[in-house]
């Protein structure tokens, strides 16, 4: 089979589109035939050699990614044959190899692509929409917020935005760059700003007329995370899960105290650990999508194309969820 490889830690063009020997399923696995991977920004740390969190870097030579949905192509022992020819969707977890014609997982993975839901639409959904989940679940947004998303372009703010303005909040998402910002527009929030403009939070509190945003659901970090936490009123939470700028919000903790504000952080252990588990999670992701109720963004790239999805992700050049395609 063919799949993209990581030989040397390094930049995007140590991704490389290689012929390997195409993976047996063992006892309790399967063999998916792959029709959508999913790319993270985790994805472009491990491959430059940087591990995070419970995600230690990977024994090279690597096939990184951990979301693929596609067909059952073979079945291990002790499966059951059924599924062969089933439409399913995975999360792989630290086994990753997503980046490849056919990947390998444990039977009890998987979960069935609901009729008629694309491919790149599940693949999106049984991580980032897993995540999404888990984040609102502990944001608690009712009609009676104000709620403020930066990174409201990507693959986590366009879910995080149309769930918002569903319960009847009022949602202001920022984002960098004209594109983006009409892109936030077109997902419905009521409020969409550029924050690579220097007076981006003057603007938002203009547009507000008095009002303060209730819930800041924050990934950014740096300056644009703590302006975001500025906005805050006193009494409103910042949900914080990740500062893809590079750098976290500065002195969090004290800016937090001094602004009157609660900060929480959904993920890690508090995700893993919820009543019902992440699996379920997904399900209900997926179940959204299908019900049309959150419906991600994408942006694909052919799977030969992995280092270019590496770059235009880590240049901040997509919008929604980057996913990998035949």
């Amino acid at each position: 089979m063919r799949a993209i490889r990581l030989n040397e830690f390094g930049p995007a063009e140590n991704l490389r589109y290689e012929e390997v020997a195409t993976p047996e399923p063992g006892p309790g696995e399967v063999r998916i035939a792959v029709a959508a991977a999913g790319v993270h920004l985790l994805d472009v740390m491990l491959r430059a050699g940087e591990g995070m969190g419970p995600f230690p870097k990977p024994e090279l030579p690597a096939t990184l990614g951990r979301e693929v949905a596609g067909t059952v192509d073979a079945v291990g022992v002790g499966v059951d044959p059924v599924l062969v020819g089933r439409r399913v969707v995975a999360h792989l977890g630290n086994r990753a190899g997503g980046y490849a014609e056919f990947a390998i997982i444990d039977d009890q993975a998987l979960l069935m692509l609901p009729d008629g839901l694309p491919a790149e639409i599940a693949v999106s959904m049984v991580g980032t929409g897993r995540t999404a989940l888990a984040i609102l679940e502990v944001a608690g947004i009712t009609a009676d917020d104000i709620v403020l998303i930066p990174a409201a372009a990507g693959g986590l703010g366009t879910l995080l935005v149309q769930a918002a303005r569903r319960v009847g909040a009022v949602v202001v998402g920022a984002a960098g760059g004209a594109a983006k910002v009409e892109a936030v527009r077109a997902s419905g929030a009521d409020l969409a700003v550029d924050y690579t403009v220097a007076d981006w939070a003057d603007r938002v509190r203009e547009e507000l007329a008095g009002r303060s945003v209730t819930v800041v659901l924050e990934s950014v970090g740096g300056d644009i995370g703590r302006d975001a936490l500025e906005l805050l009123g006193r009494g409103g939470r910042l949900v914080t899960f990740g500062w893809s700028s590079g750098t976290a919000i500065p002195d969090l903790a004290e800016a937090a105290a001094d602004a009157g504000v609660t900060v929480e952080n959904p993920l890690g252990p508090r995700m893993m650990n919820r009543p019902g588990g992440i699996k379920a999670l997904a399900e209900a992701a997926l179940a959204a999508a299908a019900a049309n109720e959150l419906r991600p963004a994408t942006t694909t790239f052919a799977l030969p194309d992995a280092a270019a999805a590496h770059t235009a992700l880590a240049t901040r050049k997509t919008m929604g969820k980057v996913v990998l395609v035949p």
